[in-house]
C-alpha cells in the first residue's frame, strides 16, 4: 500500500515518494494509431498501483509539432490530439486518484516550440507586443552569431531569422527557441499556465531543464573547459558542447528568484510538489542550491546516477558530496529515464550473463535506489528489467541521435513501447508502433511475468511494497560506511527505526566484517544476504537489510 493513501496525514508526501515515470507515446495505444495515449494510460493504471508507488509522472502531453516529442510545446494549456483531450486527462486523473496515485506532469518552460503563437508573433518584428518574449540578438559585424554558445543538440545555439534580421537563442533544436524569462510578462504567462494545471487538480510537476531558464543578458562568451576538468554536463566527448564551461548560458543567479515565485504559487495549493531536472557543470551543488530553504524546488535530480560510472567508490562519493552540500534540501534519484540508456544495459552490459543474473542485477540496483536518502523515480519497464532496445538507423526518431550517429545512438532505445504480452507488438498496439518493439523484450512482458511467482516483476513488486513500510528508508538520515570493499553499506535512521543497508552490485560473492552491531536480519524484501558470525556474506547481485 502506498504511503500516500492518506495525504492529509502526510502533507509532505513527496519526501521519500516512489514516482513512476510514464513516457506517454510508448505506454499503451488505445486507438490503434501506433502511438500511446491518455486512455491507454488510464487502462493500465492498476498495473502501476500494484507496484506500491506513490505517484506517476507523465512526460509532456501538451499540444506540440513533436519535433522533440512534446518537449517543444505549442500550447501550454491543452493536450495534443494524438494523446487525447483535456477530458481524457481528467478521466485519467480521477482514476489515478481513486487508486491512491498522485499525478505529476512535465513542464517545459525554458523554451517553447517555434510553432507557439508567442513565437509566431515575436518573430514578426522588433516592436510587436511579444518582441521581447524570446532571446533575440543582433549579428556580429561579420554576420556571425552573437557569441560562442552551443546547442546541446549540435552546432551553434543561435539561429538566424530573416524577418527580424536577428538571431534567436535555442539551447536545443532550432525549432525550440528559448523564452526570455528576464521579461516579467513571460514569467507571468508561464506561471499562469502552471496555475491552470494546478486548478485542474494535478499534484505536481517535473520541471524540464530547470537551470536553463535564464541567460546572461550581456551575452558573454563561455570560457573553454580547463584540460584537467571532466567533460561538462556529462555529455559525450564527440559533442563540442562538452568543450565549454557553461558560465553564461545556464544556471544564472536570476533563476533562484523565479523559482521562489514558482514555489509561492505551488504553496497556494496544499500537497503539491515539483522536482527539477538539473544538467550542470556542478550538478550536486546546484541541486542543493535549488532545493534549500523550503522556498524553491521541493526536490531535484541530476545525472550523477544516470551516467556510466557505478562502482562502489563512485556511488559513495556521489552520496557524500550531496550530503555535504544539500543542507535542508531534498534529492530525487533515478537510474533510468527517457534520456539515457536503460540501467540494466548501461551498468551491466556483459553479454555472457544469463537472464537470471541480469534480473538479479536489476533487483539489486532497485534495492540500492530505494534505500538512498531522497525520493525515487522509476522508469516504465524498469520493473520488468527491460534492456536497452536496439533501434535500426532507418527507424530512428530522436533528433539528438542523427548528428552524432553512430558514436551516439540517441534516446530511442529507452523509449520503445512497453510490452504487456508476448504477442505481436507486445500488446502495445495492433499496428506497427512509432518505434519498433525489441523482440528481446517480449519474453519479459507483464503477462509473462505475472504468471511466474519468481519473476523479476513479482520480486520488484515485493521489494517496493516492503520499502513503503520502512520509515527509515522513506524519511531517515543516511550515513555511508567505509571499508566495506565491493559492498555498498549505509545506515538509515529516523525516530521509529534504524536500518543497515548492504547491497552487492558486483558479479562476485562478497564477504566483509559487519560494520556495526545488528539486532536482526529483516525479511520480506526478497534479497538474499546472510550473517556468518561477525561477517556479512552476500551473493552476486544480492543484499540484506538489518535492524540496529
Amino acid at each position: 500500500m502506498s504511503n500516500l493513501s492518506n495525504p492529509l496525514a502526510n502533507p509532505d508526501w513527496w519526501r521519500g515518494a516512489l514516482i513512476y515515470q510514464i513516457y506517454p507515446r510508448s505506454y499503451q495505444d488505445s486507438n490503434q494509431d501506433g502511438i500511446g495515449d491518455l486512455p491507454g494510460i488510464t487502462a493500465r493504471l492498476e498495473h502501476i498501483a500494484s507496484l506500491g508507488v506513490d505517484a506517476v509522472w507523465l512526460s509532456p502531453i501538451f499540444t506540440s509539432p513533436m519535433k522533440d516529442f512534446g518537449y517543444d510545446v505549442a500550447d501550454y494549456t491543452d493536450v495534443d490530439p494524438m494523446f487525447g483531450s483535456l477530458d481524457d486527462f481528467r478521466v485519467m486523473l480521477d482514476k489515478a486518484h481513486g487508486l491512491g496515485l498522485k499525478v505529476m506532469i512535465d513542464q517545459v518552460i525554458s523554451h517553447s516550440s517555434d510553432q507557439h503563437p508567442w513565437f509566431a508573433e515575436s518573430r514578426q518584428s522588433r516592436d510587436n507586443a511579444k518582441a521581447d518574449w524570446y532571446v533575440w540578438a543582433d549579428a556580429k559585424a561579420d554576420g556571425s552569431p552573437p557569441n560562442n554558445w552551443l546547442s546541446l543538440f549540435g552546432g551553434s545555439a543561435w539561429a538566424w531569422d530573416s524577418r527580424r534580421r536577428q538571431y534567436y537563442l535555442h539551447n536545443f533544436l532550432a525549432s525550440q527557441p528559448d523564452l526570455n524569462l528576464h521579461n516579467p510578462q513571460v514569467q507571468a504567462a508561464l506561471l499562469g499556465a502552471i496555475r491552470f494545471w494546478l486548478e485542474l487538480g494535478v499534484d505536481g510537476f517535473r520541471l524540464d531543464t530547470v537551470n536553463f531558464y535564464f541567460h546572461d543578458p550581456l551575452l558573454r562568451d563561455n570560457p573553454p573547459l580547463p584540460a584537467d576538468q571532466p567533460k561538462s554536463l556529462g555529455v559525450k566527448d564527440d559533442n563540442p558542447y562538452s568543450f565549454q564551461r557553461h558560465l553564461y548560458d545556464i544556471s544564472r543567479p536570476e533563476n533562484l528568484v523565479f523559482l521562489q515565485q514558482l514555489r509561492a504559487l505551488l504553496d497556494e495549493f496544499p500537497d503539491r510538489t515539483m522536482v527539477g531536472e538539473i544538467g550542470d557543470d556542478f550538478p550536486l551543488q546546484r541541486m542543493a542550491e535549488y532545493t534549500s530553504g523550503g522556498d524553491k524546488l521541493h526536490m531535484a535530480y541530476t545525472f550523477d546516477l544516470l551516467n556510466q560510472p557505478h562502482d562502489p567508490a563512485y556511488i559513495r562519493t556521489v552520496i557524500r558530496r550531496l550530503e555535504d552540500a544539500v543542507g535542508d534540501g531534498w534529492p530525487c534519484w533515478a537510474l533510468s529515464n527517457h534520456d539515457v540508456v536503460r540501467c540494466v544495459s548501461r551498468w551491466n552490459d556483459d553479454p555472457q550473463q544469463s537472464r537470471q543474473q541480469r534480473e538479479d542485477f536489476a533487483v539489486a540496483a532497485m534495492a540500492m535506489l530505494i534505500s538512498m536518502r531522497g525520493s525515487v523515480c522509476i522508469y516504465q519497464g524498469e520493473e520488468l528489467a527491460l534492456p536497452e532496445a536496439e533501434v535500426p538507423f532507418e527507424r530512428l526518431q530522436d533528433p539528438y541521435a542523427l548528428p552524432f550517429w553512430p558514436q551516439y545512438k540517441g534516446r530511442d532505445g529507452c523509449r520503445t513501447p512497453m510490452v504487456w504480452r508476448n504477442t505481436a507488438q507486445g500488446e502495445f498496439s495492433t499496428v506497427e508502433p512509432w518505434l519498433p518493439v525489441d523482440e528481446r523484450h517480449l519474453p519479459l512482458a507483464v503477462a509473462e511475468q505475472e504468471a511466474r511467482t519468481d519473476s523479476v516483476l513479482q520480486r520488484m513488486r515485493q521489494l517496493l511494497q516492503w520499502r513503503q513500510q520502512q520509515p527509515a528508508l522513506i524519511k531517515g538520515s543516511i550515513e555511508v560506511l567505509d571499508h566495506t570493499g565491493e559492498l555498498l553499506c549505509w545506515i538509515r535512521r529516523c525516530e521509529e527505526q534504524s536500518l543497515l543497508v548492504v547491497i552487492n552490485l558486483s558479479d562476485q560473492p562478497q564477504r566483509q566484517p559487519l560494520p556495526c552491531a545488528i539486532r536482526q536480519l529483516l525479511e520480506g524484501h526478497g534479497l538474499r544476504g546472510e550473517i556468518d558470525g561477525e561477517e556479512m556474506v552476500v551473493a552476486p547481485y544480492q543484499g540484506l537489510f538489518a535492524s540496529l
